[in-house]
Order: C-alpha cells, then sequence, then structure tokens
C-alpha cells in the first residue's frame, strides 16, 4: 500500500519517520495522521529501537489538516473523526515509551506546530517558522493549543492563538517551544548528536522516566511527590539502576540489560 509515512532506519537504536507528502506540505489528512500512527506505535513495540526522530520531507515540516479535505467533509462526525484521529497521534507520542524528537525546518503551522510541541524534545532550522493561523480562516486552533499551551506561557501563546501570526525559530526557542535551532546545514549532526546520547542510556530508565514526567505535571504538588517517589523506589528496584550505580562507583561505562 502506497504511504506517505516513510521509516527509515539510521542506526541498530535510532529510527526516523519522515512525513513525505511534498504535494500538500506534509498535511495531516486523515490517510497521513493515520499511517503516522501506525509508524509510531510500530516503532514503540520494537525493542531495538531507542529513539525516533520526527520529520517532514520537501520545503517544510507541516502545514497542518488539508484544508481541501477538510472541507469537504461536511459533516459533523466526520470533523469529529479528523480531530479524534489528530488527537490520538499526539497522545501516542506523549503516552509512547520512546522518545521522539522532532527535526523541523521550513513552516510547522497549526496541527504541524502541535506536532512539534507534543514531541518530548524539538529542534529546527534557524529559518523555521512557527504558527497557530487558524484564526485567519475562522477556524480558531482549539486542539493545536492544547498541546503548544502546556510548552510555553500563556501571554505568547495568547498572542500566536488570536493573531495567527508566526514566530521565528530565535523566538521559538526563547518561550520554549524548541530546544534549540542550527543552519541547515548543521541541523541534521546536531539531532543525531542528542539521539545518540539519549540511546546509550537505559531503555527503561527512559521510559519510567517519561511516563512519570507526564504524568506529574498534572498533579497537585503533594499527589506529584507521592507518585514520583513510587517511581523512583520502581526504578531502583531494577537491574539496570543497580548496575548503573555501580558502574559509577568503579568509575567504568555501565552495561544496561533494560530491566
Amino acid at each position: 500500500m502506497i504511504t506517505n509515512i516513510k521509516i527509515k532506519k539510521i542506526d541498530r537504536e535510532i529510527s526516523s519517520i519522515i512525513i513525505d507528502d511534498k504535494k500538500t506540505y506534509n498535511s495531516l489528512s486523515f490517510k497521513n495522521l493515520n499511517d503516522l500512527l501506525k509508524a509510531l506505535k510500530k516503532l514503540d513495540n520494537d525493542k531495538k529501537v531507542k529513539v525516533i526522530i520526527l520529520e517532514g520531507a520537501g520545503k517544510g515540516f507541516s502545514a497542518g489538516h488539508n484544508l481541501k479535505e477538510v472541507r469537504g467533509l461536511k459533516k459533523q462526525e466526520n470533523y469529529q473523526k479528523l480531530f479524534s484521529l489528530c488527537s490520538k497521534v499526539m497522545l501516542q507520542i506523549v503516552e509512547g515509551r520512546k522518545p521522539v524528537i522532532a527535526k523541523v525546518h521550513g513552516a510547522a503551522f497549526a496541527a504541524g506546530c502541535q506536532l512539534v510541541a507534543s514531541c518530548d524534545l524539538a529542534f529546527s532550522s534557524n529559518d523555521a517558522l512557527f504558527a497557530t493561523p487558524g484564526v485567519n480562516i475562522g477556524l480558531f486552533c482549539s486542539t493545536p493549543m492544547v498541546a503548544v499551551s502546556r510548552k510555553i506561557n500563556r501571554k505568547p501563546m495568547m498572542k500566536m492563538l488570536l493573531t495567527g501570526e508566526p514566530i521565528k525559530a530565535k523566538f521559538a526557542k526563547e518561550i520554549g517551544l524548541i530546544n534549540d535551532h542550527y543552519s541547515k546545514s548543521k541541523l541534521n549532526n546536531e539531532v543525531l548528536k542528542i539521539a545518540k546520547k539519549i540511546s546509550s542510556k537505559s531503555n527503561l530508565t527512559i521510559k519510567i522516566g517519561k511516563q512519570a514526567f507526564y504524568k506529574q505535571l498534572e498533579m497537585p504538588l503533594r499527589k506529584a511527590y507521592l507518585y514520583t517517589s513510587k517511581m523512583m523506589t520502581k526504578n531502583m528496584m531494577a537491574m539496570d539502576a543497580k548496575e548503573g550505580i555501580s558502574a559509577f562507583l568503579q568509575k567504568r561505562k555501565p552495561v544496561w540489560k533494560n530491566r
């Protein structure tokens, strides 16, 4: 079956998912979202893969939903299906066991910006642009704001939502939407450097930590400490924690068992 979502193996522990639908600026159509969800689940279940990189082919990352498709849906239940499917993709990234890194160039607009914000880490080219421009076409970016507003403060978020104006990579870094930005020639190497550093850690530890990070964010302070204390205890009982501590004390590199 023809798909615009490609999986590229970078090395034994790092794989890339490429949205390759250049004709629609890598739009998040029904088909692309379905295929993206399948690709994310496939790599999340692959025991060899430790880090997933998400990127777009062609001129940019993603322009968001395919507006020609959206206009043709017409029925309320069809709109609900599309936005629910998009939410499933974002939740898969957050709730998945593997860290997902967005590698962004060109435009990341609307649901494309949502995709960037949903990833655990995000790096872009210096000329990348980010926007929630729905207000310009009479469609407020309500679902994109869920992901983006959890990464940046309210004032810059509301300005993006109310004006629809794009922001540049430098400002996106300042407000916490992305981790950093680089020249186009350096972007790939910098993202791979981070991915390799993460893949050198215990896969089990990363999985426990990622789950705990997102869950505790939504909890009151006392509940968060109770929950994370349990997670630290669970982590401490794993072989990798014992190995990591022993390796540190013995001044050697740890040999992870991922259990």
